[in-house]
Parts: structure tokens; sequence; C-alpha cells
């Protein structure tokens, strides 16, 4: 069983070796691929400064769909069996990966995304985000026929086929939620496992009140055509 930790990282030099000591404490048996996507500080060198962590160098900001599909990419050329995407930015918890990869590696899931609301949780957000994500779970209810509370988390597991499906569909521009429409489309099975997560290690988010509406509003039409558009044979 080959096992993989893909960490998307843009300009995360300040929180990025606290992640890969994490990593590489609480999940031993994961290799770690670092795609550092066009980063203009010190991410790469980080990434570089702990031995055994692999690193992909993007020429230059292609933002986080395109590099979390070069996880997916690298994952699926080195023939992992199981890849668990991790942020670089200090908000996922390396000691919650078991959790989140139980489902996946027992066969009872293609796909499990770590979820801050199947249970009562502490995460809160800000009261937009809120209502984006309620947005999101009415969605889900409506379009798969399925309570997915989480969509927007970027802390999940896959099997080996759901690295190939992503590998060659991703999204490019706030991926999350439309990703779970590529796997259910190809008739995957996703499952939510209960996590807490951290604030931001270091420096700030760059979606504002502005970005959450594009957000919002991009990812809803891009579901929408995506459920419409002719199926297509993933790889």
């Amino acid at each position: 069983m080959k096992k993989i930790a893909i960490v998307p990282a843009y300009n995360e030099e300040a929180s990025l070796p606290a992640v890969l000591r994490a990593l590489r404490a609480e999940a031993a048996d994961f290799d770690v691929v670092v795609v550092n996507d066009g980063s203009t500080d010190g991410t790469s060198a980080a990434a570089r400064a702990f031995a055994g962590v692999k690193v992909v160098d993007l020429p230059e900001n292609i933002g986080i769909g395109g590099a979390v599909q070069t996880g997916f990419l690298f994952a699926r050329a080195g023939g992992y069996d199981l890849a668990v995407q991790v942020d670089g930015d200090g908000q996922h918890r390396p000691s919650e990966i078991a959790k989140i990869a139980a489902p996946v590696l027992s066969g009872a899931a293609d796909a499990a995304i770590g979820s801050r609301f199947v249970e009562k949780a502490r995460f809160r957000g800000s009261p937009f985000r809120r209502a984006g994500i309620r947005i999101f779970q009415a969605l889900n209810a409506l379009l798969l026929g399925e309570r997915i509370t989480d969509s927007t988390s970027g802390f999940r597991a896959f099997n080996r086929r759901a690295i190939e499906v992503l590998s060659v569909t991703y999204p490019d521009d706030y991926p999350e939620p439309e990703a779970i429409y590529i796997l259910k489309k190809k008739g995957l099975r996703i499952v939510e496992v209960p996590v807490e997560m951290a604030g931001r290690a270091a420096g700030r988010s760059s979606i504002g009140f502005w970005h959450s509406l594009y957000y919002m509003v991009k990812v809803c039409l891009a579901i929408f055509v995506l459920l419409l558009r002719r199926d297509e044979r993933a790889g």
C-alpha cells in the first residue's frame, strides 16, 4: 500500500515547516509531495529542508486547482494507492489523517472528506461563509440526494480510482465543491468524517467578501454545467 500526502502551497514559508514536521510525526508511513504553486517567498526552500519530502516547483502561480491536480498527476504516475490532501497553511491537522483515510482504506468509500459540520463543531467562520456552506448543503441535497455538510473542505482522502479521475479532470478555481460532483458523476462513493481544524498558522486568506461572492456564483454555475455536460471517460 503506497500512500502519499499532497501539500499544495503558495507563499507558505512560515507555516509549511510545522505542517511537514507534523506529517512526519503523525503520518510516518506517507510519502509527502509539496506542490509549490509559483511562490514568491521561500516555500520551496522550506520544503526542501526536510529530507525525503518531494517538491514540485510550478514555474508560476496557477491556483489551487492546478496545484492539487499536479499532486494527483504525481500520485498517479507514482502508482500510489491512497492520497491525502493537506493544506500547507496549517489548518488541517495531520493527527486527523488516520480518521479520514480509514473509510477509504477499508473499501467503504472511494473518497472521504474531513468535515467540520458532521458533528456539532467549534468552527464558525464568517456569517457570509456560513451562508455559503448552507447553500452548498442544500445544493447537494437537491442534486445528489445526499447530505454533504462541508463541500469547501480541502482535507480529503482518495483511493487509486479517485486519483485517476481527478488527475484527468479537476476544476481550476475553487475546486472542492465541484470535485464532489466530478467523482459522483463517475459513480464513486464519498463519505464525510468529522474532524477538527485549526486556524491559519501564518499569513492571511486571499478570499474576502467579493471573492466569496464570486466563489458562490462561479461554483454553482460550474456544477450545473458539469451535470448537463456529456460524460467523458477518465484517463
